[in-house]
């Protein structure tokens, strides 16, 4: 989530607005859903996303929904889609099913990731009616196909991510051959602590919005994220806090003030304890959402596709073989072991196999899969990076990769 080109997670923990006691708390991103295969469009994060402390708070998670399990233990995938559970992520909260009224512009958004079928699922608003579609970045982030349901209508279409702020955690969606859509309305005037919102989302990823109330508790709240191991953390700053009960599958959905106006983009929650979520403030997503459309690209936002090197990654450990004189025994090699590679892209075309580690990547030594996408921020596709690795045989090579387009995002 750096410059052009890069897809870099925002993972979160939190810190309360200045308003209430400060807190750290354990939060994961993604739209609930597999594991996703780190097919570096560089986007950097593994599923969970950790505090640098705890306090004994609830967990707080990022929104999807998870419907298939792409790999496990501690891989680390291109997008941050995190492995978690359906179901509620707030203690005595209820959601009810959204009205008409709240369905209104709003969207379903599955995903596949193109490294063994992964799932994923998340939400999205209209903001046009040839169907430009708002979102967080990691709802869509490494996928290699995006289909999205109308929620009034039923009627589904494929779409290609426009562009992305990951920094930022938005992205903006085209709809293919889209027309006469309902929009969302933002709102113009913004939020005070205490004003009814309704969160509204495709809860648990069950294909149905659901809608649960609360109130505003902070309008400017620190959400910093790492992944599950405290590594590569990401912070997003002056979001709006609220107590209203969001779930997984509700990321990039609608948070309405008490006029049905959306005053921001629900992107985490708590999984336990009373409810506590985050969204991004409406003004700014809308404000990165027109630098897309204007083509403009800086050194965060994005157009078109992520550089893509297509491999899934985990952490080096031991290995049998490896530097201890061929004996059969185990010796620890720093580095990302390939636990998968795509079939004709970058990495496979430069001779990496799984099992491989990646020891070096664009100049920069790789220690740990958070390394890889770490090396490729600000690269883009078509570049030429050199990589080094060491196969299981452990003899070591370095080769030049010519760098893919993300399938999607």
């Amino acid at each position: 989530m750096e410059p052009t080109g890069n897809a870099a997670a925002v993972t979160q923990s939190v810190d309360s607005p200045s308003t209430s006691p400060a807190h750290s708390r354990r939060l994961r991103r993604g739209a609930l859903g597999a594991a996703t295969a780190l097919l570096v469009c560089l986007a950097a994060a593994s599923p969970a996303l950790a505090a640098g402390h705890s306090t004994g708070a609830p967990t707080l998670r990022d929104w999807g929904s998870s419907s298939s399990q792409g790999g496990s233990g501690a891989q680390s995938w291109e997008s941050p889609y995190g492995s978690g559970s359906s179901g509620s992520f707030g203690a005595g909260a209820t959601s009810q099913p959204a009205t008409a009224a709240e369905s209104a512009g709003v969207v379903l958004i599955d995903t596949v990731l193109p490294y063994q079928h992964g799932q994923a699922a998340g939400t999205g608003m209209v903001l046009t009616s040839n169907g430009q579609v708002l979102t967080n970045y990691h709802v869509v982030q490494g996928s290699g196909s995006i289909r999205v349901t109308v929620a009034q209508t039923g009627q589904t279409y494929q779409a290609t991510v426009v562009g992305a702020d990951p920094t930022q955690d938005v992205a903006l969606i085209q709809l293919a051959g889209a027309s006469g859509l309902t929009t969302i309305k933002p709102d113009p005037d913004g939020v005070d602590v205490g004003s009814q919102v309704t969160a509204v989302g495709n809860a648990g990823g069950t294909g149905t919005l659901t809608a649960a109330d609360g109130e505003i508790t902070g309008l400017d709240s620190s959400v910093t994220a790492a992944s599950e191991d405290g590594t590569a953390p990401e912070t997003l700053t002056g979001m709006l806090e609220t107590n209203a009960n969001v779930l997984a599958g509700d990321s990039g959905g609608p948070l309405f003030d008490a006029q049905g106006e959306v005053v921001g983009i629900d992107t985490a929650g708590s999984s336990g304890g009373a409810p506590d979520a985050y969204a991004i403030p409406i003004d700014r997503a809308l404000s990165i959402a027109q630098e897309i459309q204007s083509g403009h690209e800086t050194s965060t936002v994005r157009i078109g596709p992520a550089a893509f090197l297509g491999v899934q990654v985990s952490s080096a450990s031991s290995y049998p073989g490896y530097g201890d004189g061929a004996r059969g025994g185990f010796a620890t090699t720093p580095g990302a072991q390939v636990s998968g590679v795509v079939s004709g892209e970058a990495a496979a075309n430069a001779g990496l196999q799984t099992g491989d580690v990646i020891t070096s990547l664009n100049g920069r030594a790789v220690s740990t899969p958070d390394d890889v996408s770490a090396a490729l921020v600000g690269a883009n596709p078509g570049d030429n990076v050199p990589m080094g690795w060491t196969s299981q045989d452990g003899s070591q090579h370095e080769a030049p990769v010519t760098l893919g387009a993300s399938p999607v995002a």
